[in-house]
């Protein structure tokens, strides 16, 4: 029998993409300075993606709707029909994002096996994945694609030497790099580095600000001058032409005001697993905001949380959990408070 709902709302720990922006937030999207971004230009938008370049240590940045939009971009500017990209095996590029790389952008993925760690491949392994040679019907590698944090293997970041060490390894075998950093400012604040250390070497970068970041839509897609360009163009042919965007880009300005609070979701997301380390669940010790717990049924583990009142999602091996501005600490400690003990055996 389902147990009654706390009191209280629910505790909603499925993403940090469930925020709402504040009522500074929405201040600031109502007072925007706006114009027409496809046809003239958005002084608002474009501050936004000078600035965000500025922190990425890029020459240019173009607005996209989404994380996902922004990762398609790449890939349709990076390959050709039929060119073979790299990434971590369960990369957010190749699980999350309905096969798009290989449906528009053409490209065929190959995953990198765990190597270096959870999420985390090596140098050489990207060296032995890329085909050298061969006839002309053989797949040609053009693109390797990272992520940091990598979702799937709970939030682990990746060290600007570990990154610099495979973007090296690309370069040195003829690829392109391209970096899904959608939590690339989790990542800096849990490290204590500048963004633009952990985008170093990489040819194009794609961040969100509608994560924990807060802001209510809007990812920033990042390169030299000539990929931006033509990344508007693409953007264009994907229906990603916004008119008065400042009205977005406004809340994507407050929220770079807001990258240090991070590491209060990192702090949130350590004590979440310590509690339920406590009451006999087996999880590790999370490096950023994202709590994974190994179970035998996730489906129906969500289920049994959703009515102790925590709000969780399934992935292949268990459940993960995302901490974020919109949960504070009381609402960690009731969550732990309200969560059930783990199955016997």
């Amino acid at each position: 029998m389902t147990p009654p709902l706390p009191a209280g709302p629910p505790v909603d720990l499925r993403s940090d993409t469930v925020t709402r922006p504040d009522a500074r937030m929405r201040e600031a999207m109502a007072r925007a300075e706006v114009g027409d971004d496809v046809l003239d230009g958005d002084p608002t938008m474009r501050a936004l993606e000078e600035e965000v370049a500025a922190l990425l240590g890029a020459e240019d940045a173009v607005w996209v709707p989404s994380g996902s939009m922004g990762n398609l971009i790449a890939l349709c500017v990076h390959l050709e029909r039929g060119d073979r990209f790299l990434a971590p095996d369960r990369a957010h590029v190749l699980d999350q994002e309905v096969g798009t790389a290989a449906w528009l952008a053409g490209g065929m993925p190959r995953a990198l096996p765990w190597t270096a760690g959870p999420g985390a491949t090596s140098p050489s392994d990207v060296t032995r994945a890329v085909a050298r040679g061969g006839p002309y019907f053989a797949l040609r590698d053009r693109l390797l694609c990272l992520e940091n944090t990598h979702n799937a293997a709970g939030g682990t970041v990746t060290t600007p030497r570990e990154h610099r060490g495979l973007a090296d390894a690309a370069h040195a075998a003829g690829l392109l790099v391209h970096l899904d950093g959608a939590r690339l400012w989790n990542a800096s604040v849990a490290l204590g580095v500048p963004p633009a250390d952990l985008a170093d070497g990489a040819d194009t970068v794609q961040v969100c600000l509608s994560k924990g970041l807060g802001a209510p839509v809007g990812s920033v897609l990042a390169g030299d001058t000539r990929f931006v360009r033509e990344a508007r163009r693409v953007r264009k042919m994907l229906g990603g032409g916004v008119r008065q965007g400042g009205v977005l880009a406004a809340a994507g300005l407050v929220a770079l005001e807001r990258v240090d609070r991070l590491a209060e979701d990192h702090e949130h997301a350590r004590l979440l697993a310590a509690g339920l380390a406590d009451r006999g669940w087996k999880t590790d010790t999370p490096q950023t905001n994202i709590v994974l717990l190994p179970v035998d049924d996730p489906p129906h583990t969500v289920s049994v949380l959703a009515g102790h009142g925590v709000l969780t999602v399934p992935t292949d091996t268990g459940v993960r959990m995302i901490t974020h501005c919109d949960v504070s600490r009381r609402d960690i400690l009731r969550a732990v408070e309200v969560f059930p003990p783990p199955p016997p055996g």
